[in-house]
């Protein structure tokens, strides 16, 4: 079935306030660097029997009569996605989980960013299995493993951070990892059925300001053999910094936690995370950050499609480079073509595309960088030397079938990129095997089997993933599953997506 959406050139944050609560169950997917922000198994206490003149009525159990499902909870309507609400059919939750856990950090920008709406929309759960959070759970990691940050705390937030605790787990780290501990702090108070663990709890009253409690929680858990010494130790120095005269840092538990990250940083021992999942990057944006560590961080997070193109934009402009190599060069031939597009001098325009563009093909930013571009550069006469640069930045934008629709090739590479573009390639020589496969897609298309029997099933998030780990395969050199997961997302109505792909895979020349 086709599939017909509004234009987007970032994911806009809408929240769907949706209610009501949802049993608990076992994640399909879990991360091993959570923090254990909750005691286990926890519930509220249950209240004594009501009695009436000294006689005890019956116990009255109370529950929804129809408890929504947290899998039903997204932030871009179907009128944003084009996707149906009946996205996921009648398969098992285990199924689509397997498929999402298939689908790693993707190469291609254009596949990123279907994969993070995919995520976010509202969909119907699927039918058959009991109202639950599994899918949910799922989908919110898939975006913690993409330093989604944002888009994870409207998609929490739509559910509620109370709902449930595994629900408030992802809650409470992807705000300590935003750097709104006490936000996090504030809804656990609000929630008293969810139990916190003794660090959290020691965390929030040091937060809170109340010491002389917290302290006795800590040297309670001490007695009682419920922290670590490692986490003793390190929430020691949290409260009470000034009695640490040995100077020695803390032991680092294992494994680093949003928690542990956190108070590593209060304590000005902050850790590096370059080595650490992509989500620990997010920290590194706040003010609090150098500009260097800021530099690095938007890179990363704009490689895996994760924030807006503004954001590396007014990072890279914020203030001159002090120094040199590195990031500080590209930063210095990013701001100086900058300059000439701001100014308007087709000039120093043309004399400094080439060095930006090399710089942003250096960190892989070439896609943020079109989307950034490409509408000045195209009403920019340029020299005959630097316009087949500028068209490859056209390409890559997008508005890629806009913006070229004027060019004529130079060669038949050219040829083939513009014939791509406006999506007709009969008659097109295609220069090597990967463009005759993506050629094909799109005059001889085929769909596998597999992913038209899911896609007449009804069952179009799974064609959609299907068509994503092809593409991936496509990628590695496997030029069949390359045509087939084109054709796929072309059949879905995917179009714009499969154009994207294509050209960024012969562009930015990302093989596996």
């Amino acid at each position: 079935m086709p599939i017909k959406r509004l234009s987007l050139a970032t994911v806009t944050v809408c929240v769907a306030l949706v209610g009501g609560g949802s049993r608990a169950e076992q994640p399909l997917s879990a991360i091993d660097w959570l923090s254990q922000s909750l005691v286990s198994g926890t519930s509220a206490m249950p209240e004594p029997p009501v009695t009436l003149m000294g006689v005890q009525t019956n116990t009255v159990t109370v529950q929804p009569l129809q408890a929504d499902s947290a899998d039903e909870l997204g932030i871009l309507p179907p009128a944003v996605t084009g996707l149906p609400r009946s996205l996921w059919g009648s398969d098992d939750l285990a199924t689509i989980a397997s498929l999402l856990a298939q689908v790693t950090s993707q190469d291609l920008p254009a596949l990123q960013a279907e994969f993070l709406t995919l995520l976010l929309a509202i969909s119907d759960p699927p039918q058959g299995p009991a109202p639950g959070e599994s899918l949910f759970l799922a989908r919110v990691d898939k975006l913690l493993a993409m330093g989604a940050l944002d888009q994870t705390r409207a998609l929490l937030d739509a559910a509620g951070p109370a709902r449930s605790p595994e629900i408030f787990r992802r809650y409470f780290d992807v705000a300590l990892l935003i750097g709104d501990e006490d936000r996090a702090c504030q809804a656990l108070k609000s929630a008293p059925g969810l139990a916190p663990a003794l660090p959290t709890r020691i965390f929030c009253l040091a937060r809170a300001g109340d010491f002389d409690t917290a302290k006795l929680t800590l040297d309670t858990a001490r007695a009682l053999g419920t922290v670590s010494p490692e986490e003793g130790a390190l929430l020691t120095r949290f409260m009470e910094p000034e009695l640490d005269d040995t100077g020695i840092t803390p032991i680092m538990p294992n494994p680093v936690t949003p928690l542990v990250f956190r108070i590593y940083e209060a304590i000005g021992e902050p850790l590096p995370d370059t080595a650490l999942p992509v989500a620990f990057t997010y920290a590194d944006l706040s003010e609090n950050a150098g500009w260097k560590a800021q530099l690095e961080a938007v890179e990363r997070l704009s490689r895996m499609g994760s924030v807006a193109p503004n954001l590396l934009l007014g990072l890279y402009t914020q203030q001159k480079p002090a120094a040199s190599g590195g990031v500080w060069d590209r930063v210095a031939a990013f701001q100086a073509f900058d300059s000439a597009i701001t100014s308007n001098d087709h000039a120093a325009i043309d004399a400094t595309l080439p060095q930006a563009w090399a710089k942003m093909k250096e960190a892989g930013l070439e896609v943020t960088f079109a989307t950034l571009y490409a509408q000045a550069l195209a009403h920019v006469a340029l020299s005959a030397d630097v316009q087949p640069l500028a068209l490859q930045v056209m390409l890559l934008s997008p508005d890629y079938e806009a913006l070229t629709q004027g060019f004529e090739p130079q060669d038949p590479q050219q040829a083939f990129l513009l014939g791509l573009a406006r999506g007709v390639l009969q008659g097109v020589a295609a220069p090597d095997a990967q463009d005759a496969a993506i050629a094909q897609a799109f005059s001889a298309p085929t769909v596998p089997a597999d992913l038209q029997s899911q896609i007449d099933q009804g069952r179009i998030g799974q064609a959609i993933l299907g068509a994503m780990i092809q593409m991936r395969q496509g990628q590695a050199g496997d030029l069949r599953a390359l045509s087939e997961g084109l054709s796929t997302l072309r059949h879905l109505g995917l179009e714009d997506v499969a154009r994207r792909s294509a050209l960024q895979l012969i562009l930015l020349e990302r093989r596996l």
